[in-house]
């Protein structure tokens, strides 16, 4: 397979049901479970039908789940106007769901209580078994068996960073095990230890080239590893107080990311605006997986068009995102020396920011987003030159085809170096600058594209260990090193899968309660001269900003010129009150009432 293209599930269904009598006979245009397993290549086309679950790049159509921009977009780093969207406040009805479809849990970042892929995976593995030293030799046997179980722990690390605990299963059960089909939850430590095994036989065993470098190898398996074991290393340590399993699973996503650091296929040799509005990713040496996109075979998406300058924007990214980026000598803005770095304006902060500042935002105010700060990531500088429109199909509507990089080398490595940096606060080795500057420096010192060097950016000063930075706005309980790497994190992924997921591993859900004012605010911005056209008789009452003082000035059709300070997004309030409960989901009600009504019982979520 040269390029991942979504190949449908229904290719490789199989049935499992049977007929009486003379109807009873195999099946002329449905494959059959009795003879489908038969080869290598049945296997293939098996695992061909995870690709569409696990790695779903900007999904296809208008669908958002698991999208950058149209569905991760719920986190502290982003404000709409408006009240802010909260967390769910009670139990659901229901929590089920009986489609293989990729569907999600927006306030979560995860799946909804569903264990079909669990059972496909397990299907998987036991046909595998079935297989071995038959129609398969010993090394295909260990390649996709390795396949199958990194699946199931894929499943598995998306369920328990939803739900905690969950009832683990590592076979097929039949119908009639009632006791098990039934079961209470385990523990999360208990399923996470599986999922550790199988993520170390996975990365034991697996091929390091499957043909394509599309297909899942264990380059690809060791970048989900790092993602996964850093989780689930920080989320024992900060939630559960348990260093030995935090370094158990922390220790494994270093090995994850060394196997990728080592195998010396990949770099940073892309700008990063290439990595996202590609219209062919292949050959991009910083991108382990991608997915491709092509009109012509009907797989497109709409996340271009989301970035394209003229659709709208909400949630929108606020001003304590745009505060995080350091300026290009490394520092954060309140330690900076360089000229205009206390200037937080959109035009002021793209000239001394990071590099990755004006290649995510658009470099003046736009209507068109919640905060005006306007995120044109997802498309190419061709895209946003034909704003106003009629755009090509390939930036409007949902014909989008740029390619979607799933897996990259920037996350790689940064869950490396903030896995090593964790082990060290336990008694590990400190980090090295050689560390640094294979992950952070590295990702730094990207190349720039031509419209950066036209606008004079500039790259970012290498973090240096020997002159780290103390941030005055650094969490008290959080070292200075752990801040940077987290900072690192905040700058690269803006609106990808990290942000909501990072913040609860830290335990810093507190982060959504915007009890700091910087949430609910856009950037610096003089009306008069930056933004006119919203000095008219429909914004008055309605426009209004606020001075460093804290001092509120609203238009009122006369003070044009008193119209300078942080933007204010209309009609914006904080959304609810909530506690540390959201930070796993409630299963529904009515799961609950079932195992009920056969006599078992499913524990809630605590605090639900």
């Amino acid at each position: 397979m040269k390029k991942y293209i979504l190949i449908l599930i229904s290719v490789v269904t199989l049935v499992f049901s049977s007929c009486d009598d003379y109807l009873d006979r195999p099946s002329l245009t449905t494959m059959n479970d009795d003879t489908y397993w038969t080869s290598e290549n049945s296997l293939r086309l098996f695992a061909n039908g995870f690709y569409a679950n696990y790695f779903n790049g900007y999904n296809s159509s208008f669908t958002t789940d698991y999208t950058p921009l149209r569905g991760y977009n719920f986190a502290d780093d982003f404000a709409s106007t408006g009240k802010q969207g909260g967390f769910e406040t009670q139990a659901p009805e229901s929590r089920s769901s009986t489609s293989e479809a990729a569907a999600w849990l927006t306030t979560y970042a995860g799946p909804t209580w569903n264990f079909a892929w669990v059972r496909k995976s397990n299907l998987f593995i036991e046909r595998i078994e079935a297989m071995k030293d038959k129609q398969v030799t010993a090394d295909v046997y260990k390649h996709w068996s390795a396949v199958a179980r990194f699946f199931r722990g894929f499943e598995y690390s998306r369920l328990v960073s939803v739900f905690g605990d969950v009832p683990y299963y590592d076979r097929v059960i039949l119908e009639t095990e009632l006791d098990l089909l039934f079961k209470d939850r385990d523990s999360r430590t208990v399923v996470m230890d599986k999922v550790y095994d199988d993520f170390v036989y996975a990365l034991d065993n697996m091929r390091a080239l499957d043909g394509s470098a599309q297909y899942l190898n264990k380059n690809i398996a060791a970048g989900f590893i790092s993602r996964f074991m850093l989780f689930e290393g920080t989320w024992q340590k900060y939630h559960m107080n348990n260093p030995e399993k935090a370094k158990k699973y922390l220790e494994l996503a270093v090995k994850a990311g060394d196997i990728v650091k080592a195998s010396n296929k990949y770099s940073f040799t892309s700008d990063f605006r290439s990595l996202f509005g590609s219209q062919d990713l292949a050959g991009n040496k910083e991108v382990l997986l991608y997915r491709h996109y092509d009109a012509a075979l009907t797989t497109t998406h709409h996340i271009a068009s989301y970035s394209n300058l003229t659709e709208s924007q909400t949630p929108a990214p606020n001003l304590k995102l745009a505060k995080a980026f350091v300026t290009t000598d490394g520092k954060p803005y309140k330690l900076s020396t360089l000229e205009n770095a206390d200037k937080l304006d959109i035009k002021n902060m793209v000239a001394t920011r990071d590099s990755r500042f004006e290649a995510t935002f658009w470099d003046a105010p736009k209507k068109e987003s919640s905060t005006l700060l306007y995120a044109d990531k997802f498309i190419d500088r061709e895209g946003v030159k034909q704003y106003p429109g009629p755009y090509q199909s390939m930036y409007g509507s949902n014909t989008n085809t740029n390619d979607a990089p799933v897996m990259r080398l920037a996350e790689v490595m940064l869950n490396w170096v903030e896995a090593k940096a964790e082990l060290a606060t336990m008694g590990g080795t400190a980090v090295s600058q050689g560390d640094i500057d294979a992950s952070i420096n590295a990702i730094r010192n990207r190349p720039l594209d031509a419209t950066a060097i036209a606008k004079g950016i500039k790259k970012t000063a290498p973090l240096t260990l020997a002159s780290l930075p103390d941030d005055p706005d650094r969490d008290a309980d959080v070292p200075a090193l752990i801040w940077e790497i987290r900072r690192e994190r905040r700058m690269e992924f803006v609106f990808e899968h990290t942000r909501l997921m990072d913040i609860k591993r830290w335990k810093k859900i507190d982060y959504m309660k915007n009890t700091d004012p910087d949430n609910m605010l856009g950037l610096w911005v003089n009306f008069q001269t930056e933004y006119p056209e919203w000095l008219v008789a429909a914004k008055v009452s309605k426009l209004k900003v606020k001075k460093e003082d804290g001092t509120i000035v609203t238009y009122t059709g006369t003070n044009a010129a008193d119209m300078v300070g942080y933007y204010i997004p209309e009609n914006i309030s904080n959304r609810d009150a909530f506690t540390e409960r959201v930070y796993l989901a409630p299963v529904g009600n009515t799961q609950i009432n079932d195992y009920k009504d056969k006599g078992y019982t499913l524990t809630q979520t605590p605090g639900w």
